[in-house]
């Protein structure tokens, strides 16, 4: 892994599974680390865990509920005090097999997994840029295959289904990657977007049903680790070989095609617009 001394990491969501893994992984190459996360059990012990790895480590935590609005603004601002910010990891994710809304009136699953990622990434593209060059790395999946995007109905007030929501929150990461690099060109900031294959984490243990037993008892047999999943995250936040590539979808470190959908440009414009809106900033 290429030295990153002097450089700092954003990383969401990196208390466990593929985002903890993260962070580990970039332990002991001298960038300063910098985790978001909820729940401050979690934080503690993943900071203790950076420690352990490399007592020399630079890392520090930062709460917040990702899933609101008001909660991203107030940690990008938090952030936007960083000195520099060369790499912004999103990677907050959840599945919820149970429609609920935020208090911002939104779908739980399209809040933390598409609004947060698009909000957070608005807010410090200037202090990203700023830091030029500079990367964005967005975790997707190929569930999004096979996904379509309602504009009609992106809360999914119906016929909502907890593994069609995730699903099209992650053709959402992509269309938004796709959209941002093409908005980004001139910046020095690269955008990609990446699935990590089946991890073996605590992703869909807050469902029930026949979806946890079926996720659990797929976890047993074919899932990878999280330090395999993470080694594509790691790729595309330090790699020279993919320093000026971007709008692209990764998968085991190598480009991939995404789905039909996910490669629909007038889609990924409307879902920008859209997403504009609804966090009250200009689509420019």
């Amino acid at each position: 892994m290429p030295a990153l001394d002097g450089k700092i990491v954003v990383i969401t969501g990196a208390t466990s599974g593929i985002g903890l893994a993260t962070a580990e992984a970039l332990a002991t190459s001298g960038a300063r680390l910098v985790l978001l996360a909820r729940d401050p059990a979690k934080g503690a012990a993943a900071l203790a865990r950076l420690k352990e790895l490399n007592s020399a480590c630079d890392a520090d935590v930062l709460y917040a509920d990702l899933s609101r609005l008001d909660a991203v603004r107030k940690i990008a601002a938090a952030l936007e005090a960083l000195p520099r910010l060369d790499v912004l990891v999103n990677n907050a994710g959840a599945i919820f097999n149970r429609r609920a809304e935020t208090e911002d009136r939104l779908e739980r699953t399209f809040a933390l997994n598409h609004m947060n990622y698009y909000l957070l990434t608005r807010l410090l593209l200037p202090r990203l840029a700023a830091s030029a060059p500079a990367r964005i790395v967005n975790v997707a999946s190929g569930a999004h295959r096979g996904a379509q995007l309602d504009f009609n109905d992106l809360q999914m007030a119906r016929g909502y289904r907890g593994r069609t929501a995730y699903q099209r929150s992650k053709l959402c990461n992509i269309l938004f990657t796709r959209e941002l690099a093409r908005r980004i060109v001139d910046m020095g900031v690269t955008a990609n977007c990446l699935h990590p294959g089946f991890v073996a984490t605590g992703f869909g243990d807050n469902t029930d049903g026949l979806f946890r037993i079926a996720l659990s008892i797929g976890k047993r047999l074919v899932a990878i680790s999280p330090a395999r999943g993470a080694e594509t995250v790691v790729y595309l936040a330090t790699a020279p070989e993919v320093a000026s590539k971007s709008g692209l979808y990764f998968g085991e470190c190598r480009v991939e095609t995404p789905s039909t959908a996910a490669r629909d440009d007038v889609a990924a414009l409307k879902l920008w617009n859209e997403s504009a809106r609804i966090a009250g900033l200009p689509a420019a």
